[in-house]
């Protein structure tokens, strides 16, 4: 399925924010409304993604309406919504309506009035009404990314700078620094960069100009510029990178515990991923970032050594998730949920590069990163992540030039690439010691990719797609969602299918299924919290519990609806199918991993799998498959420090890996509960008690 963490979350996260504030909030004089101040009549705003200008806003004023229209196209999708709002006689918006459809096609149709003091709100996934007494925000899930800026001004006008939200919640604003940009005509333009907060998991970063007008939206990968500015959008990225790395910075420094002494993790219960199975109670020792002995249980802390309480919980290995694409936010969460390892299946080389150094220089919490060279072929459809090449001899000069860089596990081919290229592709990847993998490309079938090369298969989707559409179906278009309906037909005894099977057994081709995107995308529905998010969604800010019972896809009756859902099953059905052959599964989501993961390890389970295997199939099975097997993958005298604790048994109950008391990763040590209120998370567990002996 593979929605590309950035661009996915584009219009839940940087763009899913509007706001209504009542009339008796921070009452403002029309005098304050000087000419200066007042906005244009129209303006417009691109889209930069990767360098690539992938789409736009245009907002258009009418005495006192806003309307706003919204699009962006990447990687053959996109999402697109109308907006208007009408506004008091204090320039805020009173009723707001937005239509359209989000990334994958679900339909919006999202109203907010205020009238008389009371609100009303309703969507495709939630409906409500509150009383308005004291200046709340009403956070809508599918407002464009202008919502921001009327956001950022109710802001700025309250006194303290921070507005409750509707349906829950605070936001707040902060001043972060100036800085100077040069439009397309060579002219400053000063700005002033302020952090928003309080809606999803991190800051949204905006640049206002000296008369509190928009300028962009910023973020690493993503930026949201006025026109003209378009070729400052490098300079706000990269500004976007150094403020969340100043922000992961100041977390790194203060919930890192690294001790100069050995620490001893005592009473607790390894899980041995080599046999599967729980020990008895133990002790580990860990000095700097290897663990030196296992020892018996330790009545009295020692001296000399720094003693964490493990109090008969499980020590786990730690896990790898296999889908990952890194950013700084998935860097740190995924370790706070014990998973201390990731490859990455796309990103920009400098993006990617960058994040990676963070981590080894200690600026920000991270997992180890196993790097995948992606390339993707120039079509209308190209995603913007990654290279692009247009020819086949460019194509293998990519590879060439990711096998000379070093570093690289793997390449990873997307869609859009000519199938015919992948064979030249594929010799000079296994030339330079690069396995391969990726998407089957568009007009190409699964069987053609691992006779061309293919060592792993990415998304269970794409083989089976092979299997139900004709040849000039377009995989790089919706095909490729809504082709999965085909599924419900599909005989697993056929010839086809057991032949490709086969074939993988023979020539142990790995497959990446991604189940839990899958689950998400087939089974979610709007107004229902997603089944993968139930054990955790509690102890999230609101704006990620609304996001989840937003569906992925536009589900049209009840045919559909169970369309979806069968196909689903059938997924399963195949996996299980591929699992008791043989075929090596390895677990990643493309859904940012962390909680994400522990998901996708659930959904093992239903492939016939134990507890105890989809452990160590998380953990040992995979240091094995990406080559650590030696330092990585189990809880052994000489391997690295890797691992994390939980209070329970989840060889008994899967579900014990949710609640996190400890990690290690080489060797520094993390209590997740201390990082989470940075992101607004309620913590899970409780902090093990310390004893630091001299």
């Amino acid at each position: 399925m593979n929605i590309h963490k950035s661009i996915k979350t584009l219009p839940l996260f940087i763009c899913a924010i509007a706001l209504i504030i009542s009339s008796g909030c921070s009452q403002q004089d029309e005098s304050n409304y000087t000419a200066k101040n007042r906005l244009p009549n129209q303006e417009k705003f691109r889209l930069i993604f990767g360098g690539t200008d992938v789409g736009g806003i245009i907002v258009d004023r009418d005495a006192d309406k806003i309307n706003i229209d919204y699009s962006f196209s990447n990687n053959g999708r996109g999402a697109s919504s109308t907006e208007t709002l009408q506004l008091s006689d204090t320039g805020l918006p009173i009723d707001w309506r937005i239509t359209g459809k989000t990334v994958f096609g679900n339909e919006v149709n999202e109203q907010f009035s205020l009238i008389d003091g009371m609100a009303n709100w309703e969507s495709s996934s939630e409906s409500g009404s509150a009383k308005v007494e004291s200046g709340e925000i009403y956070i809508a899930q599918n407002a464009s990314p202008y919502a921001l800026f009327i956001y950022a001004k109710a802001l700025l006008e309250n006194t303290n700078q921070s507005l409750s939200a509707l349906p829950s919640g605070e936001l707040t604003i902060k001043k972060v620094q100036s800085l100077t940009l040069h439009d397309d005509k060579n002219t400053k333009v000063e700005a002033i960069i302020y952090s928003i907060n309080g809606i999803e998991l991190a800051p949204s970063y905006i640049a206002l100009d000296q008369n509190q007008h928009l300028l962009a939206y910023l973020s690493p990968r993503a930026v949201i510029v006025k026109e003209g500015l378009e070729q400052q959008s490098k300079v706000l990225s990269e500004l976007a990178a150094t403020l969340n790395a100043n922000r992961f910075d100041k977390i790194a420094k203060k919930a890192t515990h690294q001790f100069e002494k050995p620490v001893r993790i005592n009473n607790v219960r390894i899980f041995d991923s080599i046999n599967k199975q729980l020990t008895a109670p133990q002790s580990v020792l860990i000095e700097k970032n290897k663990i030196t002995a296992i020892e018996s249980v330790l009545d009295e802390p020692k001296d000399g050594e720094v003693l964490i309480d493990g109090n008969g919980g499980t020590l786990i290995p730690g896990f790898y998730e296999m889908h990952g694409h890194m950013s700084d936010n998935d860097a740190l969460l995924n370790v706070m949920a014990g998973v201390t390892s990731v490859r990455d299946m796309g990103n920009e080389i400098t993006v990617l590069d960058s994040l990676i150094e963070k981590i080894e220089n200690k600026q920000i919490i991270g997992p180890r990163i196993t790097k995948s060279g992606f390339i993707e072929g120039k079509s209308e459809f190209s995603n913007a992540t990654g290279e692009i090449a247009s020819t086949e001899q460019e194509a293998v000069d990519l590879v060439n030039m990711y096998g000379e860089k070093g570093g690289y596990f793997q390449i990873k081919i997307y869609s859009s690439v000519n199938g015919e290229w992948v064979p030249a592709m594929a010799k000079a990847a296994k030339e330079h010691g690069m396995r391969v993998t990726g998407h089957i490309p568009a007009f190409s079938t699964v069987d053609e990719m691992i006779a061309a090369g293919y060592d792993e298969i990415t998304h269970i989707n794409q083989a089976m797609l092979s299997w139900v559409l004709d040849r000039e179906e377009d995989t790089r278009t919706l095909y490729r969602i809504t082709g999965m309906k085909r599924f419900v037909d599909l005989d697993l005894n056929s010839e086809k299918v057991q032949n490709t099977l086969n074939t993988m057994v023979e020539k142990n081709i790995a497959v990446d299924p991604t189940m839990v995107i899958h689950e998400f995308g087939l089974t979610a529905r709007n107004g229902a919290t997603r089944i993968g998010t139930q054990d955790y969604i509690n102890n999230m800010p609101v704006g990620v519990q609304r996001n989840a019972k937003v569906a992925l896809l536009n589900v049209a009756d009840n045919d559909e609806d169970e369309a979806y859902r069968l196909a689903f099953d059938k997924i399963i059905e195949t996996l299980t199918l591929m699992h008791n052959k043989g075929i090596l599964l390895v677990p990643g989501t493309d859904l940012g991993g962390a909680f994400e993961l522990h998901r996708e390890l659930e959904l093992f389970k239903k492939l016939g799998m134990t507890n105890a295997e989809v452990l160590s199939r998380a953990s040992y099975d995979m240091a094995h498959y990406l080559g650590y097997g030696e330092q990585l993958g189990s809880i052994e005298v000489g391997k690295l420090a890797d691992f994390f604790l939980v209070p329970g048994d989840p060889i008994s109950d899967l579900r014990a890996i949710k609640t996190i008391s400890m990690v290690a990763k080489d060797g520094a040590i993390y209590f997740p509960s201390e990082v989470y209120p940075e992101f607004g998370i309620k913590p899970f567990a409780v902090v093990p008690k310390v004893v630091d002996r001299d």
